[in-house]
């Protein structure tokens, strides 16, 4: 006898999927939801509210807080989860599961705590936002939470969030919405990848593009210098240490030159001025020497204008609106310090005309790395728009980690790296103020 084939019509294999669907990710009265499923939803939404934790935040509070982190465009996660929810390796196991580099809160009960890939915010700055938040009510803490970590944290949001609203959970039409994207829009995704990516790219090419017209300018002045020094290695009086300084300044000129060329973003000039510093201070050797002069002491160069040379003296100098500071000067600058006069700066083009380099906007921080290094930077520049600007978590996420080392590499904020992060931004104990995980530990003091 034959076998009966029973066939169904493509509508009812829908239905039937859906309904498979909805039973499998239902909320079940006694299971603790898994991290997955929090990681599947954080990667749809900014906002989860676990099921068993809908008294803490409603529906229309998740909505509007995922969509305040949506419109600012940061990859901030937030979980809310019932206070019996297990804490051990949670914030580190949650990380690896959504694979998403960002900053992430998570609220058990009346508690809250959060950790932070370190390009997105530094963990001192974790740290203090969590304890300013510290005992409100869940919707005030984790809008107090949200307003304070998106204006100062780095990264652009993951691109799988899309552009609509929505809390936590999986609800039936967020299923069937992502079933027909899924069929109809596979491309898409991919678009959506590309756009910030592309989006990053374009505003890089600009800022590099506004700063090789200033270290062009640096490369032309220092070749103009070493056409009026005027040197021949065979002339008279010329000994070996003379030739050493001559050609090291030569080999500075050529690879500041080489370096430009090859520069592909902003933090790559730090390179070309590290390089026409060294230069500088091989020509000051080089005259020092042929003058019969003592050599002079490694300095950084003039801070009001690098072209100057490097520095002989610091100086007092006060910035206007700011506190005063030392900063080194050449000796025609220390000059008119002292007569009361103003130093001659270097002023560089903005959207509102000339301005000193410290007020000219975020590109130029690579552009002063390479002339004075991490060390010095931060002290000469506080309370200007540049040094402003360079103690933003968001400033390293686009322009590189630290004052003057401009090198980001790795994983920005809202990329997708998998497991590939330093568990040490996400480990320790919760409620140890950003240390790492719940459940006791980490750098801050313990867990509750």
């Amino acid at each position: 006898m034959k076998a009966v084939v029973r066939t169904r019509s493509l509508p009812g294999l829908l239905l039937a999927l859906v309904i498979v669907l909805l039973t499998v990710t239902a909320p079940r009265a006694q299971a603790t939801t898994g991290i997955s499923t929090i990681a599947d939803a954080l990667r749809r939404s900014p906002v989860y509210v676990d099921p068993a934790a809908s008294a803490q935040l409603s529906a229309g509070d998740a909505d509007a807080l995922a969509k305040k982190i949506r419109d600012a465009d940061k990859p901030l996660f937030i979980a809310v989860l019932p206070a019996d929810y297990p804490t051990r390796n949670l914030f580190t196991d949650l990380r690896t599961a959504t694979g998403i580099t960002g900053l992430y809160g998570i609220r058990l009960g009346d508690r809250f705590d959060a950790r932070a890939d370190s390009s997105v915010l530094p963990r001192s700055a974790v740290r203090n936002l969590v304890g300013s938040v510290q005992g409100e009510d869940a919707k005030t803490q984790l809008n107090d939470f949200a307003d304070r970590a998106l204006a100062n944290m780095g990264g652009s949001a993951p691109s799988s969030w899309g552009s609509s609203g929505g809390g936590g959970g999986l609800s039936s039409t967020a299923l069937i919405t992502v079933g027909v994207v899924l069929v109809a829009g596979g491309g898409g995704a991919y678009a959506l990848v590309r756009r910030n990516r592309r989006r990053r790219a374009e505003e890089q090419r600009a800022a590099l593009e506004r700063l090789r017209v200033v270290v062009d300018e640096d490369i032309t002045a220092f070749g103009e210098e070493l056409d009026r020094l005027d040197f021949h290695p065979a002339e008279a009086g010329a000994d070996d240490a003379m030739r050493a300084d001559y050609e090291r300044a030569l080999d500075s000129y050529e690879q500041a030159k080489s370096s430009m060329a090859a520069a592909a973003k902003p933090e790559d000039v730090r390179s070309v001025t590290q390089a026409l510093e060294d230069g500088r201070f091989s020509l000051a050797q080089l005259a020092a020497r042929r003058e019969g002069r003592p050599l002079p002491e490694r300095r950084p160069p003039c801070f009001f204008d690098p072209r100057h040379g490097p520095s002989v003296a610091d100086a007092t100098w006060t910035p206007p609106g700011g506190a005063p500071r030392e900063v080194p000067v050449c000796a025609a600058d220390a000059t008119r310090l002292a007569d009361g006069r103003d130093p001659v700066v270097r002023e560089v083009d903005t959207d509102y005309g000339r301005r000193p380099y410290w007020d000219a906007g975020p590109a130029y921080g690579p552009w002063a790395g390479g002339y004075f290094g991490g060390g010095l930077l931060p002290g000469l520049l506080v309370g200007t728009l540049l040094g402003s600007m360079m103690a933003t978590p968001s400033y390293a996420a686009d322009y590189g980690t630290g004052y003057g080392d401009f090198g980001t590499g790795g994983y920005e904020g809202g990329d997708v790296s998998g497991a590939d992060f330093d568990p040490g931004d996400f480990g320790g104990g919760f409620g140890d103020g950003g240390g790492g995980d719940f459940g006791g530990g980490g750098d801050f003091g313990g867990g509750f």
